[in-house]
């Protein structure tokens, strides 16, 4: 999931610095490419009509994602699941889930997921969670409707209540306390380029962000910089988070959404009037509740 989540990241900061144009029209410079069709072995009820009238409709969600999207004794859960079947519910489905694992990067997840299919197994979902949304992003994959933004998302730093009884910790703390980070995350690429490379020797990488606070639960590091909700998702009555200002950090903060395939407007009308609904009358922000998380309200 973090290599997805850098590379995407990376590809937003060039488009940061594309130039006044780009600033005023995300679109401009981009050069409109043919839509091929999905190719997909495995495409049944992408329409709308199709999905009422079979009673079910597919979601693609990350796999082994807390708090997001994983599996518990076969059931699926999850903030990302949750709102699935909210929307499912709203258009008078049922929801079903395709748990995938992330590819090199957010084209090869919607190719594979969404418009084509990959090349062994492959199987078009309907609809995937948790998409980054960047309005420059969406003119390279035409072959996607970018759609039903849900959630903002942010980075924070959980720590240690006993090693920072007063002062919470900013990042220049950790050029001598020992940080915790997603190997190949954001975290890991801004805390690694900070103030020269200075923080390196300080940063200890694990596989997740999950692992990381289970081994600040354990004191192997005083803190842990990630996603406020992976973060507050792995908090116990020994640490806490806060986001403190993150000089020159430009992705800090995105917008969460959903895909859908380019040749089903419908079904993305549905699905955005659906998530707009539960945004209006608090049925998200509740669902973050319940996982103890923070809802913070998206760019739509």
């Amino acid at each position: 999931m973090t290599t997805r989540v850098l590379l995407f990241s990376l590809l937003v900061l060039g488009l940061l610095v594309t130039g006044q144009a780009r600033a005023d029209d995300p679109c401009a410079d981009h050069i409109p490419q043919p839509r091929p069709q999905n190719t997909g072995r495995d495409i049944v009820g992408q329409e709308l009509d199709q999905i009422v009238e079979q009673g079910h409709m597919l979601f693609a969600v990350y796999e082994d994602y807390p708090p997001y999207s994983w599996e518990e004794g076969g059931t699926p859960r999850g903030v990302d699941v949750e709102i699935a079947r909210l929307i499912a519910e709203d258009i008078g489905v049922e929801a079903r889930f395709a748990f995938v694992g992330a590819g090199e990067n957010l084209d090869a997840d919607l190719r594979n997921n969404i418009w084509k299919g990959a090349l062994i197994g492959g199987r078009i979902a309907n609809v995937m969670m948790r998409i980054p949304y960047d309005s420059a992003f969406r003119c390279r994959v035409e072959q996607v409707v970018f759609t039903g933004q849900y959630a903002g998302e942010s980075i924070a730093i959980a720590y240690s209540r006993a090693d920072y009884p007063e002062d919470k910790p900013v990042p220049a703390y950790f050029r001598f306390d020992l940080v915790g980070v997603e190997n190949d995350s954001i975290s890991d690429f801004y805390l690694s380029g900070l103030a020269g490379g200075q923080l390196r020797a300080n940063i200890r990488r694990y596989p997740s962000t999950g692992a990381a606070m289970q081994a600040l639960d354990a004191g192997e590091v005083k803190a842990v910089m990630g996603p406020l909700a992976e973060l507050e998702h792995g908090l116990t009555e020994k640490t806490a988070v806060h986001q403190p200002p993150l000089a020159g950090f430009s992705v800090s903060r995105w917008t969460l959404g959903v895909a859908v395939n380019f040749r089903y407007r419908p079904l993305a009308y549905a699905v955005d009037d659906a998530i707009h609904a539960a945004l209006q009358d608090g049925r998200i922000a509740a669902i973050y509740e319940r996982h103890g998380l923070t809802h913070s309200a998206p760019e739509r």
